[in-house]
């Protein structure tokens, strides 16, 4: 291995900053790292918002041709980050000079494009993986434990959703991922998740939904049903169309013996059925399991513990750059500090106190 190696990325939207975001606070979760990586490269379309990236992030370089990233002898990691269309070049060159890749979803945007990277693989020596994040929740990773050990019995049916809300406005602008359609979109991760759980499917049929053809783009929606190689049959839902959801992520598996079921709102716990038993049980999972879990911050604290405290730190910061009183301050502090005192007063008196 080497000591440090150099990271480039191709796109830098927003998925490209949440892969930014893994390498700046891999050093708090896993120590040692699995690897002492540094970005390098930020490649984008215009020059300025290359040099916006790099700078955010404080990488040494902002390009704009894909080229100097994908076939440059300095870079050791490639993360493919543009929109689906735009995957193949980018990828096909990293292969070509045996690069590592880190390939958001979907890998291209067509069947045709996946064939040449097929014919690509037999020359490539590289390390590639897929950014399918879903499959690395604490409570996904048990769920998978609870198939293995046949918690499930003989699995019987499922329905799966990726729900979102973004196309029900008939005034949403039509932007990439629109176009793209949410088969492309959202599809690889509901389907990923499934595949993760159940195995490989056998046969689907699909209806597809697009709300407002004026406003052109591909599907809006799309429902299949499913059967899978183990004999279990279900449905998958995709969806920009679910009025009342952001990023929901759901899947319900029934088997003879048992069922799990999660909800990526509530990404924490998972929900777990035993018929001999009866009733369902949530089971906190947290950070409780081997690696890729991460014994930082700790197993008990809910998922999403720690964006409180970036936001609270950001909170902090805004006020001593303004000039200002922290909020909650001092003052508070102190208020807190009387309500703690009553509260033990009460325990100690076995009486109500009154807090002034």
């Amino acid at each position: 291995m080497k000591d440090v190696y150099n990271v480039g990325f191709v796109g830098f939207g927003m998925i490209g900053k949440v892969h930014a975001y893994g390498y700046l606070t891999l050093p708090l979760y896993y120590q040692p790292v699995p690897l002492r990586a540094r970005i390098t490269h930020v490649c984008t379309t215009r020059q300025e918002t290359a040099e916006a990236g790099a700078s955010l992030i404080g990488a040494p370089h902002a390009v704009t041709d894909y080229r100097l990233v994908t076939e440059n002898p300095s870079v050791d990691i490639v993360h493919i980050c543009t929109p689906n269309d735009r995957h193949k070049e980018a990828l096909l060159s990293a292969m070509r000079h045996q690069k590592h890749i880190y390939c958001d979803k979907p890998l291209v945007a067509t069947l045709a494009e996946a064939e040449e990277i097929q014919a690509a693989l037999e020359a490539y020596r590289g390390t590639a993986q897929m950014t399918l994040q879903n499959r690395f929740f604490p409570a996904t990773m048990r769920a998978k434990q609870l198939v293995e050990e046949g918690f499930l019995g003989k699995p019987l049916e499922f329905r799966a959703a990726y729900l979102h809300s973004g196309s029900a406005d008939p005034n949403a602008p039509l932007k990439w991922k629109l176009q793209a359609g949410v088969i492309a979109d959202l599809g690889p991760h509901v389907f990923d998740i499934i595949y993760y759980l159940l195995g490989e499917f056998a046969a689907i049929q699909t209806l597809t939904f697009l709300a407002y053809p004026q406003r052109g783009g591909a599907e809006d929606c799309m429902m299949a049903l499913v059967r899978m190689k183990n004999g279990s049959v279900g449905t998958i839902e995709a969806t920009k169309l679910a009025t009342g959801s952001e990023d929901e992520l759901r899947f319900e598996i029934h088997g003879s013996r048992g069922a799990l079921r999660f909800n990526g709102m509530d990404a924490h716990h998972l929900e777990a059925y035993d018929v001999k038993t009866g009733g369902w049980t949530r089971i906190d999972t947290g950070q409780r399991y081997a690696p890729p879990a991460a014994p930082f911050p700790g197993p008990k604290f809910a998922i999403g513990w720690l964006r409180g405290h970036v936001a609270c730190l950001a909170q902090f910061l805004q006020a001593v750059a303004n000039g200002q009183p922290g909020d909650p301050g001092l003052q508070h502090g102190i208020y807190l500090q009387r309500v703690l005192d009553c509260a033990q007063r009460s325990a100690r008196e076995q009486r109500w106190v009154n807090i002034e």
